[in-house]
């Protein structure tokens, strides 16, 4: 099994990334800067930023000062930007290189995070304490709330300062700071840090925020705020790794304000982000020959001596310096490891690196997907160790998971037919006949003609020809060891990217108008890539199956299918088929009659509610 956890150890060729990160954050004429790393969820960006972390701190003795943040660690805090800022400041406060002199500065300015957070309203845990300390002359106040304070007796402001009311209290004082105060406390808060930079000699101080995106909106953008505070400080980087989708989607949330414009949304977001990030880096997809080149150095990983691994990943840096562009495979291994070790890689290896190309596209080249496959691929190999089958064949299971994780209706209906035909389909045999010869062109015309239009797809073809060929072998064992995602997609929530799980969200609102259900329908999902709009419908079946008495998830469906989104319709009929009728909302069944002229629902709707005995087929009939 492999760690999903992010890594210094580089199997992907990403030191490369890393290093043009670490120039850029080294060139002092660049600075103050703020980098942002940007790639898909499971890109690899946490192990790049792993990298940098580890390349900077080589350069300490410099004067380089760096600071690594999980962004997800400040989710829970009142105000996430507050917790940065403090978090930074602590840093300063705590490090033995620091002197006195540093360390009061420091303390000085968490005084003056604490009063932004109270600004930011935080006031059971930071504005009441802060307040009681100053009615017993613990700590100053701002200016305007001194004033304000200074007019009121101590004992009064105790009493204020109880029971349930003291919040509104407050709050009441702080909606009257002007302006112009607040922006003197931002302005003298900066001026401070610069000063508390120049002071310590540092050169420069790099601050790395990882997993941002898996922040809520609000947080997503406490931290950039909190980062705007620092532009234009001297001596500063801030490097940020994210999904751009989801850092769009929280910038989008946190400055919407009922306009229904797009484009003006659009450009809301590109300026904000102009604004904080000067250098942004998008990390490519992997290609083919390096998700075979990551499959093989994986499985190396696991199977060879560590000694010996080590050897492997000398090799492939040192044949990655002068190729780019080559698979790093079992070819290279050879000289490399011992005999015994050879041999069983060749053995552990299988068809995984012949089928790379397919597995590229199916996983969008994502490591992360890459790993949770292959952990799956083990996981079933063992339990069929387990099970004792006899006659098993790895290359077998690994292709017939490729098909599972790329068109999921096509796989089980390859379950259906190996199911009638006790293990052996004919249609699988006339598929890969067809698949023999010819140009891919050529074969999917032939296999539309053959009324398997289903199955006439590039990555499917490439998938039918590649071998092992599955038309003579008994695949009952094989869907035996995958039954327990027969009914459910093995892409499910453990492996949707959030971006697509937003989406869901924005839609599984109770009460949403039907006008912006189907705008983000138009503007979110119907721009989704075949793969990804695929993934999409599953997780959406997935969580209508499991709440089966809830309204929104069935108008979900109907949206979709109005939008002629591709698929919806036959994802819905299937879906239809996998619930207890008797759970269907009775609303749900009025909604439905307007789909009766329906080219493809509309037939299946009259046999599915003919009976007529449950509340939503009442409600389709009358």
């Amino acid at each position: 099994m492999w760690s999903d956890n992010e890594t210094t150890e580089d199997l992907l060729g990403f030191e490369v990334h890393a290093k043009l990160i670490t120039e850029i954050i080294e060139d002092e004429n660049l600075l103050p800067i703020t980098v942002g790393v940007f790639g898909d969820w499971g890109s690899g960006k946490s192990s790049i930023l792993k990298i940098v972390n580890e390349e900077l701190l080589k350069s300490d003795e410099e004067g380089t000062f760096v600071l690594y943040f999980n962004g997800w660690l400040f989710e829970g805090y009142d105000d996430a930007k507050a917790a940065l800022l403090e978090s930074i400041l602590k840093e300063f406060e705590e490090n033995k290189k620091f002197g006195p002199e540093i360390k009061e500065k420091a303390k000085k300015l968490l005084k003056s995070v604490n009063w932004m957070r109270i600004l930011g309203l935080g006031f059971k845990h930071i504005a009441i304490p802060a307040v009681s300390a100053y009615a017993t002359g613990g700590v100053s106040l701002i200016p305007f709330l001194a004033e304000k304070f200074s007019q009121i007796n101590p004992e009064d402001i105790s009493e204020l300062l109880q029971g349930d009311k003291s919040e509104e209290f407050l709050k009441s004082l702080t909606k009257e700071i002007p302006e112009e105060e607040k922006s003197m406390l931002v302005r003298k808060f900066r001026d401070d840090f610069h000063d508390l930079i120049a002071v310590s000699k540092i050169k420069k101080l790099v601050v790395i925020i990882d997993d941002l995106d898996r922040c809520t909106p609000d947080r997503i953008i406490e931290n950039l705020e909190a980062i705007k505070l620092f532009l234009n400080v001297d001596n500063t980087a801030f490097i940020i790794g994210a999904d751009p989708r989801i850092v769009r989607h929280a910038i989008i949330h946190r400055f919407r304000n009922g306009n229904s414009d797009s484009g003006k949304n659009d450009r809301i977001v590109e300026d904000y982000l102009e604004k904080l990030i000067q250098v942004p880096y998008y990390l490519p997809r992997l290609s083919d020959s390096e998700v075979e080149t990551y499959i093989t150095l994986l499985i190396c990983k696991r199977e060879v001596q560590k000694d010996s691994f080590k050897n492997v990943l000398k090799a492939f840096q040192e044949f990655r310096k002068k190729d780019k562009y080559r698979v790093f495979g079992l070819g290279n291994l050879k000289e490399v490891v011992d005999t015994g070790e050879y041999e069983h890689l060749t053995k552990s290896l299988g068809s995984l690196p012949a089928l790379s190309a397919i597995i590229t596209q199916s996983l969008y080249g994502n490591p992360r997907q890459i790993k949770r496959f292959l952990n799956t691929f083990t996981l079933r190999n063992k339990l069929a160790e387990v099970a004792t089958i006899t006659e098993y064949d790895r290359t077998v299971l690994a292709k017939l998971m490729i098909l599972e994780y790329t068109e999921l209706k096509l796989f089980k209906q390859l379950y259906d037919w190996q199911s009638a035909q006790k293990g052996t389909p004919i249609e699988l045999k006339e598929l890969e006949k067809i698949c023999n010869a010819g140009s891919d062109d050529e074969k999917r015309n032939k296999i539309k003609e053959g009324d398997y239009s289903q199955w006439a797809v590039g990555k499917i073809v490439k998938w039918l020809s590649t071998e092992p060929k599955l038309e003579q072998i008994d695949l009952s064992d094989y869907f035996w060891l995958s039954r327990d995602k027969i009914s459910s997609s093995i892409a499910g929530a453990s492996l949707i990217p959030p971006y697509l799980k937003l989406i869901y969200n924005k839609l599984n609102q109770e009460d949403l108008p039907a006008t912006a259900s189907k705008n983000i329908i138009q503007n979110e999902v119907s721009t989704l890539s075949e793969d990804e709009s695929n993934q999409f419908l599953e997780f959406s079946i997935n969580m209508l199956r499991n709440n089966q008495e809830t309204p929104q998830g069935y108008r979900i469906f109907h949206y979709l299918i109005e939008q002629e989104i591709m698929y919806s319709s036959e994802s819905y009929m299937r879906l239809l088929n996998l619930i207890d009728k008797a759970k269907i909302p009775p609303a749900m069944g009025t909604d439905l009659k307007s789909f009766k002229q329906h080219p493809d629902l509309g037939s299946f709707l009259e046999e599915y509610f003919k009976n007529g005995k449950t509340k939503a087929a009442k409600a389709f009939n009358l």
